[in-house]
């Protein structure tokens, strides 16, 4: 959501970057705005001109009144002012009813405008345009055939798709023993390597408000994603991300406090709607998973280091599991609407031997703190609104698919990488059920 004064004085840069995002149907939202922002202003100005001419002549009501207790004749005068504040008070109740109706109007539009977007951000209609910046470890393709992730499960006992359907429908899923085990273990293996990295862990809330939906994501992702609860003004959250924002609605951050660097688990809850891939038989787009994801507040001016900082982090969390990755930059058009820059970490793999997405980073500017009002008091006691970025840490059993392909070993059986052997029960290996 941008400032309504800045589309007023660069109403050309504003359409630009509606080009760039491709979404030519909102250019003449800008004009649209723009001329509500006017009305809006000329009903500010007149209503605050009748309160001043309202406050003043009710002070001479009083006297006119103390006058006509002395001499009659000053009754017919006051009668004839208290009807002026009477109309004052209908036109100025008329003005207010309209500076709400026209407030609602603008900021139905500014909720749709997108964010600009950052100069560094490459210009594309969709995600083929998307950009590969960098690879980190090798991707390699062992002699042997990798079986399809849900094969490598069920050859451990643990998964079973066929009475998740029954219970739910498609997109849920049982884990069950050692691969159970091992989702656990990598969430609480993330959740350490963010600690240690100075973030503080958080379990939010797994629902919240309809304010704070609008306030944290934009239109065509709340209506992809969310699930209502029926009945109430309560969403099911499709990332933590959601309401660790939403817990800063309405409040003044003192600067020091800056920046608020927090990890957060939670379970995640997904329509997909328009998705692909939810009738195969496998665990890469479902209704529900987990996850632990990483949240920053900060300083305008510090927002872009911490981008820099947080899509490392899932690098370098890749890379301890062995798992090669790349950072995949997203192109205009691939951006929702709140977001300044935004990139992919995917993970490759050996039995599709290409990369999928495991992570996604964002900085979402002053978006979300404007639609939200948080606000951080400076030094100089002046408020100002931070920038909010996320980035996911895991989010098994996405990632799941991930690991177990690239350790699989030919023999069927998964290596466990050191670091996460502690939460393993100090297992080496995952060793598959006896037929």
């Amino acid at each position: 959501m941008l400032d309504i004064r800045f589309v007023r004085e660069n109403p050309d840069a504003v359409k630009e970057n509606i080009k760039k995002k491709f979404q030519e149907a909102k250019l003449p939202l800008v004009d649209k705005v723009i001329e509500l922002d006017a009305k809006n202003r000329a009903v500010m100005t007149e209503a605050n001109a009748l309160r001043a001419e309202r406050n003043t002549l009710s002070k001479q009501v009083g006297m006119l009144m103390g006058q006509a207790k002395k001499d009659p004749s000053k009754l017919a005068e006051v009668e004839a002012a208290k009807a002026k504040v009477t109309a004052q008070a209908q036109r100025l109740a008329e003005l207010e009813a309209e500076e709400e109706k026209l407030e609602g109007e603008i900021r139905d539009i500014m909720l749709v405008i997108p964010n600009m977007i950052d100069l560094s951000v490459p210009i594309g209609p969709d995600d083929s345009c998307n950009v590969e910046v960098q690879r980190f470890g090798e991707p390699v393709v062992p002699e042997f055939d990798i079986p399809y992730h849900t094969e490598i499960m069920e050859s451990f006992g643990g998964i079973d798709l066929d009475s998740a359907r029954r219970v739910a429908g498609n997109g849920f899923y049982y884990l069950l023993g050692d691969i159970a085990r091992l989702h656990e273990a990598v969430l609480a293996y993330a959740r350490d390597f963010m600690i240690g990295k100075g973030f503080t862990y958080v379990i939010p809330p797994f629902m919240m408000h309809g304010a704070v939906v609008q306030g944290v994501m934009s239109f065509p992702e709340m209506d992809a994603m969310m699930y209502k609860i029926e009945g109430e003004d309560l969403y099911l959250i499709g990332t933590s991300e959601h309401t660790m924002i939403g817990r800063f609605v309405d409040q003044i951050i003192p600067e020091a406090k800056l920046p608020l660097t927090l990890t957060s688990y939670s379970p995640c809850f997904r329509k997909e709607k328009g998705a692909h891939g939810l009738e195969e038989r496998g665990v890469y787009r479902i209704h529900q998973f987990e996850k632990q994801e990483m949240i920053v507040l900060c300083k305008p001016e510090e927002s872009m280091d911490w981008y820099e900082k947080m899509w490392r982090y899932s690098v370098e969390l890749f890379r301890s599991l062995d798992i090669p990755v790349r950072q995949l930059e997203c192109c205009s058009g691939d951006l929702a609407d709140l977001k300044v820059k935004s990139c992919d970490i995917e993970a490759w793999s050996p039995r599709q031997k290409k990369y999928f997405e495991v992570c996604s980073c964002s900085n979402l500017g002053e978006a979300q703190s404007r639609r939200l009002k948080i606000r951080v008091k400076g030094e100089d006691g002046r408020n100002y609104l931070p920038h909010t970025l996320n980035n996911t840490c895991v989010a098994p059993p996405r990632m799941l698919i991930a690991f177990l392909e690239n350790n699989l070993q030919a023999d069927g059986t998964v290596k466990i990488p050191e670091v996460l052997r502690p939460y393993m029960g100090g297992k080496e290996l995952l060793v598959p059920e006896a037929k």
